[in-house]
């Protein structure tokens, strides 16, 4: 009995899922994290180069379509997971929404406010699912975090601070490429600024911004940025791909400081320690592994399956509302910030 009969025996199909693109992170997360997700089961993957889509398709068990449009055809498939280039986002979104299919895009869901708002219109026009492939949320050492700062562990919180940066990146690489929306801060940048709303809200305002910005590939390839709450509280991030590698995060209260580190890709082994640093005294909290790729995938996945039992997304306005959010944010950084020459550091 194939995994599907089961899945389908026990009361309800799972989700067939089409891949259009075979990106590193398709191939290294999201394909094994399908696999292991419990109402996903993936049914065609495509790429540009057809040699690559066999590949992916005899390493996890499904089949090679022919191209995109192919996927997009497909009466066995659901719904599409897009890996591409952020600047492709808007033109497959909105093909495989006109083919009937859920879509779950790689973050951020569209290079600007603009096309962010037509998805997410096009998609509640046609009673589908859209989602951006945002997955750190789902990992549980955040709500876990942000539990004990709601129960006061280190007073009111006052302050956040975040950091995602990588080493260099080879010449060739995409995120090099301004016509396919590169850059670090749609890039890394995403991690840092949206974990600030995740932690202190959406009332977020930049108070300040630098980016660094590279003459020779024309994108920026890091930055630092401030924001400020209604309320005063504020956010001090940073991102690049200028660096060693470094993903943590610190909140500062009256009476304390909790932080992680590798905070937002973290492997599905890792069980994360949370410092809690207070006047007198230092504790450690170790968290339970998660598998945040699954997680994010099998959360789509139950918004489609209770779509298709209901009619409705049941969490179409507030995820609708958290992605126009981060993108208003993204660009009114991009908008407001200094631009520095980039370091190019080795």
């Amino acid at each position: 009995m194939t995994r599907q009969e089961t899945l389908a025996g026990s009361g309800e199909p799972p989700v067939r899922l089409g891949v259009l693109g075979a990106s590193s992170v398709a191939r290294r997360r999201t394909l094994p994290a399908a696999l292991a997700a419990p109402n996903v089961v993936l049914a065609a993957v495509a790429s540009r180069d057809r040699e690559k889509a066999e590949r992916l398709a005899a390493e996890f068990g499904c089949r090679a379509a022919k191209d995109y449009d192919a996927v997009l055809a497909s009466p066995d498939v659901d719904a599409v997971y897009l890996p591409l280039p952020a600047a492709l986002h808007r033109r497959w979104t909105l093909a495989a929404l006109a083919a009937g299919k859920h879509v779950l895009v790689e973050k951020p869901m569209a290079t600007d406010v603009a096309e962010t708002a037509e998805l997410l219109a096009a998609a509640a026009s046609r009673g589908l699912v859209i989602r951006q492939n945002l997955t750190y949320p789902h990992h549980g050492q955040h709500a876990a975090v942000r539990d004990l700062v709601r129960a006061g562990r280190i007073g009111s919180l006052v302050e956040f601070q975040s950091a995602f940066c990588i080493p260099s990146l080879p010449a060739a690489d995409i995120r090099h490429r301004p016509e396919l929306g590169g850059g670090a801060l749609l890039d890394v940048g995403v991690y840092p600024i949206s974990a600030a709303r995740f932690f202190l809200g959406d009332d977020l305002e930049v108070a300040g911004a630098v980016l660094r910005w590279d003459d020779e590939y024309g994108v920026d390839a890091g930055g630092s940025v401030l924001l400020r709450s209604v309320g005063g509280r504020t956010a001090t991030l940073s991102f690049g791909f200028e660096h060693g590698y470094g993903a943590r995060y610190l909140l500062w209260g009256g009476s304390g400081r909790i932080s992680v580190d590798r905070v937002f890709t973290p492997p599905e082994w890792l069980r994360p320690v949370v410092r809690i640093e207070e006047q007198d005294r230092v504790e450690e909290i170790v968290l339970p592994a998660d598998h945040q790729f699954r997680n994010s995938l099998s959360a789509f996945a139950d918004a489609v399956l209770a779509t298709r039992r209901t009619g409705a997304d049941p969490e179409r306005e507030a995820q609708a509302a958290s992605a126009l959010g981060l993108a208003q944010l993204l660009a009114d950084i991009a908008a407001k910030a200094q631009r520095v020459p980039a370091t190019r550091g080795a």
